[in-house]
């Protein structure tokens, strides 16, 4: 798809978008009529002379909300009327004229139709409604909320209330359809009654779940891969920006952690533990049938930050292979599916959902208060600077963020159209100053059919504007732990000088990290049904995005590093098209269901980023970015820039077969074609094969009343991993006359800089580099236990990752380059692992239910066959102590195991005794992850808690290394009891790598806590202009339990060396939040 084609495309989705998000907003007016009122009810004031049929026609309608509908006969009338009425009720006029000039009107709803019939029975005909109630319950008497009662053949429908009561104004001889998802809809005759009862039994065939499969869904009974699915109703509360958060928690085997509190932080997303070294743990994420690439759009938090969670419908994670081999190339870290939400049938519907929260700091480190500062620095042997003050830096320099969240949602559907259109507002402040994320979102979902649904039409586009200002939160965390507490804050209304530093406040105002991204997701999928049971179906679509970030640093005249000012500049553009083809057959008969995909899809990637590095402004007062500036001898302008473009070609297949709903197979086969890859291994192949047996179908468990679901799984399948750098396959060159790089060939160089420059490599070409590939085992079960109240899953699974791809110093140093990027021969990624859930549901009939469950996830991590003693994964970074191993990937050992020596304690000579060797002394990896919940309802109130925690790990305090020593005590910089802890430790004692910095990383949290009240409109007089109204307080992070001494436990750096990944290590991590948020929603 070529540049003019996506504009063009992103033009119309745009102009659309605004025109139907009006219109959707008009809906409700233009849906409003009287059909409560009859004919003699409505007055209008007439006064016409001569005027003919038509004419007067035309003034009722400019009184009224009547539309008159007739032929050219009623425009030939040569009847003409002489009319002064004032107040006078419409089916007067009508009488009066159907008599004059031979006419039948006959009214419905805001429609009157116009008949030239003489000597007609009757004249004027309205067609009678009646208002019916009545109340929607379930098999055992218990109301459901949200039933679809419609009028059959007509747009009229309304949905029941939380008592699941009802009220439609329909005719006489009108016939009800009431339906709920999970239950057989009923028909019922209104016969003139005004009040109507509807019990719905439960439909076996509509209960079972769907999930959503690659290119496709399925019932839950048929599934034979490992899938989990989260619906909206259980997803994760309060503050969030992603849809990382909705899940954390809530799978298992998925395990979630923020880099930092900072807002819309980025995320490790690790499913059935981390298989690659270079490649990273994101997953492969497809909203709505298109899927996301995952290269970084410029923002520095999280780039799914454009997805409004309120628009999200559901979330699938797809598991093992057999599951996720249907993406091929892009599944080996697994994939999480993302549905939006879409209109529903039978009813229309406004949203509107406003919350307001507050954040402040979770936990603050316990470093020395001004008091014991006091003590501690003469009692270290140092001379105290003692400011005269008492200063908390920690509350000096966070603050309570506040948060504002507004979302409207507007959604409907007939029989043949549906539409959900969306426009939401985000504002959070983080809790340093600063620090803010707003975004502007709107979405649109549409679906239209026609040819006796035939065809189908879906059309979704989310656009978003993303603005993220930003602290520099590494110096900022460093100052709030390491500044003297006896310092003031300010001197005469100024910030303190301080010597030789920057004051953290003087910081904030001359420092600033902007960045503004636009982005538009959209595709269009039309699908035919070319014969029975054989549907194509195309899928087109494109995410684009713009990025423009400014890093900037005002110029200070009072600190010699900072007078000149700087700024960068960063532009930063993405686009991602999407052309896909499927071709789906099914084929039902009696005891056979066969489903056969074909399919192909061709994806293509772009992205550009420019920047450029300016310094030396003018101490104005105006921002860096806003001033002009002149590129210099002494001062030049640097621009720098790179652009790659990748391209993915893909065919795959997959066959289902169901025998009499007990046994089950699926194989799939999916040929990646990437762009990435050398020439002699351009395509990958990723099959996979699974199979399942349904036991509560056979006959020995017909008649057994305690079991209600009982599947066994297996799967078998291979899935690929693309996420490596574009070009490695290619040579690379440069121009250097650095070393010996250059030649003089004049002969009349004096100096280097007289030197040509000579071109040299910086990459080598290596056609043969071959994907990663994960190989995944899988066995489950599923079952469900009296009546579905005890429910659950239990897998087994084991992940193999071979061909390791990795960037590698070669053996032999007379070599063009110092390194070059090969496959590992041999060497393998190990992930084996046993995932339970559970979930028990008590009675929802009575007044007071509750539903309590949970799952963990066992996983063992280890890497075989490595031809390196170790791969530095984590260093320490800062004076004396660069480069440094932490961690590493050490054969027989977890992805991150800590590699250091053991600290043994403090000799005779102040310093720190410590184990000859380094050894491995804990994994950054848990072994275990789990979480919990806990709800509550009684009558309209509900209480949901939710736990999560972790165990087996370690975490490397990196912050305590770097900052908390008995030399820096000295000097006056605050520190913790660490730095006290041995009265005889030297102050010249350096704070090597070491044991003595490592911790337990097992924690267990309160991660999510709501209360929720659903108020029935009719106590407040609202009844029948609102559906639901519900009010909520939400807690998020209200406690950790822990041994560790930091901010907090769960540690994400973000940071690499060489593209491999680090974990567990907590360097000057952005602190986490407590937050508290009051929502209301209410459903009109």
């Amino acid at each position: 798809m070529n540049s003019l084609t996506i504009k063009q495309l992103i033009k119309l989705t745009f102009h659309t978008f605004c025109f139907l998000i009006v219109l959707s907003l008009l809906n409700p007016v233009l849906a409003a009529d009287a059909r409560g009122q009859n004919l003699e009810s409505f007055k209008v004031d007439l006064s016409v002379d001569d005027a003919t049929v038509v004419d007067v026609l035309r003034q009722i309608e400019d009184q009224t909300d009547f539309k008159f509908v007739y032929d050219r006969k009623v425009d030939r009338l040569q009847n003409t009327y002489n009319i002064a009425y004032q107040n006078v009720s419409l089916k007067s006029v009508l009488e009066l004229m159907a008599k004059d000039a031979d006419l039948t009107f006959r009214r419905i709803n805001n429609t009157i139709s116009i008949d030239v019939k003489p000597k007609a029975p009757k004249r004027v005909v309205e067609v009678v409604f009646l208002t019916v109630t009545g109340q929607v319950t379930d098999e055992n008497g218990v109301p459901l909320a949200g039933a679809s009662v419609m009028e059959k053949g007509k747009g009229n429908g309304t949905i029941t209330d939380f008592d699941g009561n009802y009220t439609i104004e329909v005719e006489n001889d009108a016939v009800l359809q009431v339906s709920y998802l999970g239950y057989k809809s009923q028909e019922v005759e209104v016969n003139g009654q005004s009040t109507i009862n509807v019990q719905l039994a439960q439909d076996a065939t509509m209960l079972e779940d769907v999930v959503v499969v690659g290119y496709g869904t399925q019932r839950k009974t048929d599934v034979t891969g490992s899938i989990a699915s989260v619906d909206s109703e259980d997803f994760n509360k309060g503050i969030v920006m992603n849809p990382g958060q909705l899940l954390q928690g809530k799978v298992a085997g998925v395990n979630i952690s923020n880099v930092s509190g900072e807002p819309g932080a980025q995320q490790d997303v690790i499913i059935r533990g981390v298989g690659s070294l270079r490649s990273g743990t994101t997953p492969l994420y497809v909203i709505d049938g298109f899927a996301l690439d995952n290269t970084s759009t410029g923002v520095p938090t999280n780039p799914l930050n454009f997805i409004n969670p309120q628009d999200i419908k559901s979330i699938d994670v797809l598991k093992d292979a057999s599951a996720a081999a249907i993406y091929g190339a892009r599944a080996a870290n697994g994939v999480i599916v993302i549905t939006t939400k879409r209109g529903k049938a039978g009813r229309t519907q406004m949203d509107l959902n406003v919350s307001t929260g507050f954040s402040s700091l979770a936990n603050q480190v316990d470093v020395f208060s001004a008091n014991q500062f006091r003590q501690e620095v003469v009692a270290a042997g140092g001379t105290l600077d003692d400011g005269g003050a008492n200063t908390n830096w920690q509350d000096a320099l966070s603050r309570t963020g506040f948060t504002k969240n507004v979302n409207l949602a507007m959604s409907g559907a007939s029989e043949q159209f549906s539409y959900r259109a969306s426009l939401g507002v985000n504002d959070q402040e983080g809790i340093l100053r600063g620090n803010d994320l707003k975004r502007y979102s709107g979405r649109l979902n549409l679906t239209q059919r026609a040819f006796n649904d035939r065809l189908k039409v879906e059309f979704n586009m989310t656009a978003t504007r993303t603005e993220n200002l930003r602290a520099d939160s590494d110096a900022i965390v460093r100052d709030m732990l390491q500044l003297n507490p006896t310092l003031p804050l300010y001197v005469d209304g100024e910030p303190a000088l301080l010597d030789n530093m920057l004051n953290p406040l003087t910081r904030e105002r001359i420092y600033s990290d902007d960045a503004v991204n636009h982005r538009i997701l959209a595709n269009l999928a039309p699908s035919v049904e070319i014969v029975k049971g054989l549907t194509y179906k195309l899928n087109l679509g494109v995410d684009y995005s713009s990025t423009a970030r400014d890093i900037q640093l005002k110029p200070y005249s009072l600190l010699e590093d900072f007078v000149r000012g700087e700024l960068n500049s960063i532009y930063t553009t993405n686009k991602n098209s999407l052309i896909e083809n499927t071709l789906t057959y099914n084929l039902m008969t009696d005891r056979h269901n066969f489903t056969f995909l074909v399919g192909h899809t061709y994806q293509e990637t772009f992205v550009h980023q420019k920047s450029f590095e300016m310094e030396d402004f003018s101490d104005n007062g105006i921002d860096p970015k806003y001033q002009d500036q002149i590129s210099s001898e002494d001062m030049p302008t640097y621009m720098n820039t790179y652009a790659t473009e990748n391209e993915l070609q893909s065919f795959f297949g997959r066959a289902n077969y169901v025998f009499d709903n007990r046994y089950m197979l699926t194989a799939t086969m999916r040929a990646d074609g990437s762009s990435k890859f050398g020439g002699n291994n351009k395509y990958g192949y990723f099959p996979s094969v699974a199979a399942g047996w349904n036991i509560m179908n056979e006959e020995f468990l017909s008649d057994n009343a305690t079991i209600n679901n009982l599947k066994l799984r297996a799967s078998w399948g291979r899935t690929g991993n693309q996420e490596i750098p574009s070009k490695i396959t290619k040579r690379s060159f440069t121009d250097s006359r650095d070393n010996n790089d250059s030649y003089p060939i004049n002969g009349d160089e004096s100096t280097l800089a007289d030197y040509p420059y000579g071109t040299i490599f910086t990459r080598l070409a290596n056609p043969d580099i071959q994907w990663e590939v994960s190989e995944q085992l899988d066995f489950g079960l599923d079952f469900g236990l009296f009546n579905n109240r005890l429910s659950g899953t239990l897998d087994y699974f084991n992940k193999v990752s071979e061909n390791i791809l990795l960037e590698v110093t070669p053996a032999d140093p007379v070599q063009p380059t110092d390194k070059y990027w090969t496959n590992i021969a041999d060497m393998e990624i190990k992930n084996s692992g046993i995932e339970l859930s559970l979930d028990y549901q008590s009675d929802y009939s009575r007044d007071f239910s509750f539903n309590i469950g949970g799952n963990l996830a066992y996983t063992k991590n280890e890497v075989t066959n490595s031809p390196y003693e170790v791969l530095t994964t984590g260093a320490a970074q800062g004076a004396g102590q660069t480069d440094a191993t932490i961690n590493g990937n050490i054969n027989g050992e977890p992805i991150g195991a800590f590699y250091m020596q053991e600290f043994l304690g403090i000799g005779d000579d102040g310093l720190s005794i410590l184990s000859d060797d380094r050894q491995v002394v804990g994994s950054a990896l848990p072994d275990l992850i789990y979480a919990f919940y806990l709800n509550f309802n009684y009558k309209n109130f509900d209480l949901g808690l939710n736990f999560n925690g972790v165990s087996g790990n370690k975490v490397y305090n990196h912050t305590a290394m770097s900052l908390f020593s008995k030399g820096l005590l000295t000097s006056n910089f605050n520190t913790t009891s660490i730095a006290t802890q041995f009265p005889e430790e030297d102050i010249t004692n350096s704070n090597a790598v070491s044991t003595r910095y490592l911790e337990d990383g097992d924690f267990l949290r309160l991660n999510n806590a709501t209360l929720g009240y659903n108020l029935n409109p009719a106590l407040i007089g609202l009844d029948g202009l609102v559906n639901a109204i519900r009010l909520s307080i939400t807690g998020q992070n209200l406690f950790v339990i822990t041994d560790y001494s930091g901010f907090d436990p769960e540690i994400n750096s973000n940071l690499t060396i060489d593209g491999i990944q680090t974990f567990g290590i907590d360097y000057f991590n952005y602190p986490k939040t407590r937050t508290l948020v009051f929502g209301l929603n209410v459903s009109f």
